[in-house]
Formats: C-alpha cells, sequence, structure tokens
C-alpha cells in the first residue's frame, strides 16, 4: 500500500463512513482495514485520523497494542508459535528457534518473498497438544524441531 491509490483512500472512507454513529468506532474501522489490506500503515492511521476526529497518537497505541494489527504487511503463511507456558516448557523456544532458522526472519518479520510471517503467540488454548503452532488456521500439535523442516516444505510446496 506504499503510496495509496485512489480507490484505497475511497475504500477507507467508506470504511469510516460505516462508523460514523458508532460511540467508539475505532476498533471496528481498524478491523475492517486490517481484513481488507492486511495491515495498518501509518498513512493510513492519519486518514482514519481525518475522517474520525481520533488522534494519529490514539491510533496508533491502539495498532501497537493489539496483536492481531500489524504495522507492515504480513506473509501469505503466518506462522504463529505459541509460547505460553505448557508450550515454553515443552520445547516452543527451540521450534520458534528452527523456525527462524530455516526462514532466515526472527518472530515479527516476513520472508523478502512475502510467503512467511513468524509470529511469537501468548497463550492460543491449545495446552494439552503443547507445543502448538498455528498457521494460518491451522493448528500443528506437539511440534518438535525435527518436525519444522518438513512443515515448511509443505508450504513451500504449495506455491511450486
Amino acid at each position: 500500500m506504499a503510496k495509496l491509490q485512489e480507490q484505497a483512500v475511497k475504500l477507507i472512507y467508506e470504511i469510516c463512513d460505516r462508523y460514523r454513529d458508532e460511540k467508539t468506532p475505532l476498533m471496528m474501522i481498524l478491523s475492517d482495514i486490517q481484513n481488507e489490506y492486511g495491515y495498518i500503515p501509518l498513512e493510513v492511521q492519519e486518514i482514519v485520523s481525518r475522517q474520525t476526529g481520533i488522534s494519529v497518537a490514539e491510533i496508533y497505541g491502539v495498532v501497537t497494542f493489539y496483536s492481531f494489527f500489524s504495522l507492515t504487511p504480513k506473509g501469505k503463511y503466518v506462522i504463529g508459535c505459541c509460547l505460553g507456558t505448557a508450550c515454553y516448557v515443552k520445547g516452543a523456544q527451540q521450534v520458534i528457534d528452527k523456525f527462524s532458522e530455516i526462514l532466515g526472519i526472527k518472530p515479527g518479520e516476513t520472508t523478502e518473498d512475502g510467503l512467511f510471517t513468524l509470529d511469537a503467540l501468548r497463550c492460543i488454548g491449545a495446552c494439552g497438544i503443547a507445543p502448538a503452532v498455528s498457521i494460518s488456521g491451522t493448528v500443528y500439535p506437539k511440534v518438535s524441531v525435527a518436525d519444522v523442516q518438513n512443515i515448511v516444505n509443505e508450504y513451500r510446496a504449495k506455491e511450486a
């Protein structure tokens, strides 16, 4: 979205207008924008600020506080490694480290080809199958370091 096209700006205006009568519209507006574009860069936050009268500082605070909002584009496949207590105790740190090594990115980053984003998550509620990894809605149970390369290969094969 680097330089917003007129059509994108128009859609952001429409999203803001949808919630004009709401008492606290910010979360709904940001959620719709995140769903539409996959991220909410500063330029978009400034448009939302002008349309709603909510300060950019407040909008930025919300975008950076909630983990489901992003300031940068996410990869096609978002790999979420749970680092909650149960997963951590069963080796989740080593699992995320292996993903990081194989993909050449740190948690919070996206591969140059835009295929993978690696995220460190807190508890995802899958303690009974720890360590758990979620990839674009699919949960992988009891992931070991030895499983990581095969998981990455599975998603790369989808792109071949």
